[in-house]
Formats: C-alpha cells, structure tokens, sequence
C-alpha cells in the first residue's frame, strides 16, 4: 500500500469541513471531546497522541493514523517511541482476538449443551 500520508491528511482536513458544515452541532460536540481527551493532565499531550496512535492501529484506521502521526510528531515524538507504541497496537490487536477467541469458544459449547439437551427431552 502506497500511501502519501501528509496528502491524505490534507485531503481528510477538507472533507471534514464540509461535514463540519453539514453537521455542526455534532461536529462541535466531537471537537470538545476531543479538546477534553487531550488536555495534559496526569498523561501530558504526547503521550496521549502516541496512545491514540496505537487505538488507530489497533481499530484499523487510516485516516485516524494520518491524524494522530502528524499530531505525536508535533508534540515531539520520537522513531523509537512510534515503534513502541506500534509494538503495542500489535500486541493489543492480537491479544483481544485471544480473549474473544475463548468467548466464542464458550459460546459455541454452551449452545451445543443446549441443543443436545433439547434433543434429549424430545
């Protein structure tokens, strides 16, 4: 995949104008959001973009990971803290699967057990 990212990021700027346009009132309401998530407190701003850097990856969004690439290098990120943060993405992406995995496994023996007992009173 070929992507030019600084591009991207500038064609994602001018659509979300025209939706901020066509919904302002929601799109207001996600601003503050966003304004509130990112204000330092206990994590300071860099933080808090290379966290929303591995949610990008780990949700599988492009768009969100030209976004907050460009944010964490603004707040001074470095190539090895982007790495770290992306072994993580990679770590948490695999990791719920697992997780999931089990529930799903359960599921399926627990509605197995339901059907054989129906079977068995009928």
């Amino acid at each position: 995949m070929d992507v030019n990212w600084p591009e991207l990021t500038a064609e994602l700027s001018s659509d979300l104008k025209t939706l901020r346009g066509g919904a302002p009132a929601v799109m207001k309401a996600f601003s503050a959001i966003a304004q509130a998530a990112l204000e330092p407190k206990a994590l300071d701003a860099k933080t808090k973009e290379l966290l929303a850097l591995g949610i990008s990856v780990a949700v599988r969004c492009d768009d969100c990971i030209a976004f907050h690439t460009k944010a964490a290098l603004a707040q001074g990120a470095s190539r090895d803290e982007v790495l770290e943060t992306l072994g993580m993405a990679i770590y948490m992406g695999a990791g719920p699967s697992v997780m999931y995995s089990s529930h799903a496994l359960a599921a399926f023996d627990q509605v197995v057990a339901v059907k054989e007992s129906a079977h068995k009173t009928s």
